[in-house]
């Protein structure tokens, strides 16, 4: 039966690119499977793994130890160097579709230091090898590849390289690996922070960031934005906990506050309303904290794409002053006039051109705004409906109501 491996990538390319890579490095490599057996590889087997082998316990092999150390190279998304039972280096690669290990490539074994007797005492204590089989491992062990730590490291790169594109979205699995745990790693620094100064805070919401936040993400500075995302999602974590379903409802307010800043930078409403009713429909897919957080920051670039792709050049200046109008006053009755007498256009004129740029009529913004504020009191205050619709700018509930439910698919008490 053919290996599942070799229904996804075709065998002969990956035998020239094993060979290629040998030619080049002369480091032994192989093709292993998901379970760590050897199915190709270019370079011969070292004398001291095959003394050595005859010694690991019956419920242990290297094969076994391959293919964790392949899963876990997957998880990390990105290739992995590591020590084997005798001590001798590895780098593996995992190939991977759709997060499903396929197999791997592994370079090795070689060392990063000088063989000496506390190598060899180390692995006879832990397996109990007799005098003469360790002296045969210490001559064998002289003729390893010994390697810098930092030509691993190119090593370790130039794998990566060679191999990510082999199977279809592989790569991009591991780069969103990868970009995970980066954000787990930042949000777990804010955790920190949030414990060391709890005296001085005493949970305070940090409000500050939220509108850093809000700042950074209408001027297209993404970096900026997703740090201070992180920083307030270790805030939520720090005083919330780990509870799934209640930082659900803080990404939702997140979610809301990103909407409205996107909303105040420019976006369209119907692009704004598309992305949130795609994050809406995503949480309930979503079973893991890690996958939130993920998706939480990929609403960032997606927001800030929105806003920077919308407008023609020409009319550019003019939209953006009257957004940045009605960002302030939709509280109260305003007008198409109104907003078309501020950035000194005829109405008509201004109300074609509105719709031209942002892709909504001048009415259909406005109660986006407006709706985007709601959810914001619904989620955060305990105000009754009425007086959030009151503060809105609605001057009727069931008017209100009707609006919300066409934005969100959902009433406002639903909604809360």
């Amino acid at each position: 039966m053919q290996p599942l491996l070799y229904t996804i990538i075709e065998k002969r390319r990956l035998h020239e690119m094993l060979e290629t890579f040998y030619q080049c490095i002369s480091l032994p490599i192989q093709v292993l499977d998901e379970n760590g057996e050897i199915l190709d590889k270019y370079g011969e087997q070292n004398s001291y793994c095959s003394i050595f082998k005859s010694y690991l316990p019956k419920d242990d092999s290297c094969e076994k130890l391959h293919s964790s150390a392949s899963k876990l190279a997957m998880s990390l998304g990105e290739t992995y160097i590591f020590a084997c039972h005798s001590n001798l280096n590895h780098i593996v690669f995992p190939l991977s579709n759709n997060n499903v290990l396929l197999g791997s490539i592994l370079i090795g074994p070689f060392l990063m230091d000088t063989p000496d007797s506390l190598l060899l005492a180390d692995i006879a204590k832990r397996y109990d090898i007799p005098t003469i089989p360790l002296l045969e491992l210490y001559e064998e062990a002289n003729t390893l590849p010994l390697l810098e730590p930092s030509k691993v490291t190119h090593i370790s790169r130039l794998l990566f390289y060679m191999f990510s594109g082999l199977v279809i979205d592989s790569r991009n699995q591991f780069m969103i690996n990868h970009n995970k745990l980066y954000q787990q790693s930042k949000i777990n620094e804010s955790i920190q922070q949030y414990k060391a100064t709890e005296h001085i805070h005493k949970r305070a919401y940090p409000y500050e960031k939220e509108k850093a936040l809000i700042t950074k993400l209408k001027t297209g500075d993404t970096q900026k934005a997703k740090a201070l995302l992180n920083d307030l999602l270790g805030y939520v974590f720090f005083a919330e906990g780990n509870n799934l379903e209640v930082v659900k409802s803080r990404a939702l307010e997140l979610s809301s506050l990103l909407s409205r800043a996107a909303i105040e930078g420019g976006a369209t409403s119907d692009s704004v309303l598309k992305i949130n009713n795609q994050f809406l429909m995503s949480l309930q897919k979503i079973k893991t904290l890690d996958d939130l957080c993920y998706r939480l920051q990929e609403t960032i670039d997606v927001f800030t794409d929105c806003m920077f792709n919308y407008i023609p050049s020409k009319s550019n200046e003019i939209i953006k002053k009257a957004i940045r109008y009605i960002s302030k006053n939709f509280t109260r009755n305003l007008t198409l006039d109104e907003v078309a007498n501020h950035v000194h256009l005829n109405p008509t004129y201004f109300s074609t051109l509105f719709k031209q740029s942002t892709g909504s009529s001048f009415k259909e913004y406005l109660n986006m705004v407006r709706i985007e504020e709601s959810k914001r009191l619904l989620a955060n205050t305990d105000y009754s409906i009425i007086d959030i619709s009151l503060a809105t700018g609605f001057e009727d509930q069931s008017y209100f109501s009707k609006v919300f439910k066409k934005f969100t698919g959902l009433t406002p008490k639903q909604y809360r």
